[in-house]
């Protein structure tokens, strides 16, 4: 991966930022976990138990920094998470850590999780 350009950094910064603040990293969670399907916005406020003019700021905040996709369903709608984007987000941050800089050995990355 080449070095992220000045508006690139910008718009990462922006993401992290976004999820950043404990409800939208829970609701991040919660959408990764029903990749792909997603939830509905009356699954989450049920998962986070939190009022739905809190909900609707965070999931706004979210999907503008292009990290959640919605979707009308008829009177509902329908979150998921932007793969595409986490993706790009990650390998930045792969590359600068892991790549470059070597601060990070790629395995213990891959291990994290196990």
């Amino acid at each position: 991966m080449k070095a992220a350009s000045p508006e690139q950094i910008i718009q990462y910064a922006d993401m992290f930022a976004a999820i950043g603040a404990e409800s939208r990293l829970r609701i991040m969670q919660l959408l990764l976990a029903a990749h792909p399907e997603g939830m509905v916005v009356g699954e989450i406020q049920a998962e986070l138990d939190v009022s739905g003019s809190n909900l609707s700021h965070h999931l706004d905040k979210l999907k503008n920094e292009d990290l959640v996709q919605v979707q009308r369903e008829g009177t509902y709608l329908r979150y998921t998470a932007n793969v595409n984007a986490l993706q790009q987000l990650l390998a930045f941050l792969y590359s600068e850590c892991c790549t470059r800089s070597k601060a990070i050995s790629p395995k213990k990355i891959v291990n994290a999780g196990a």
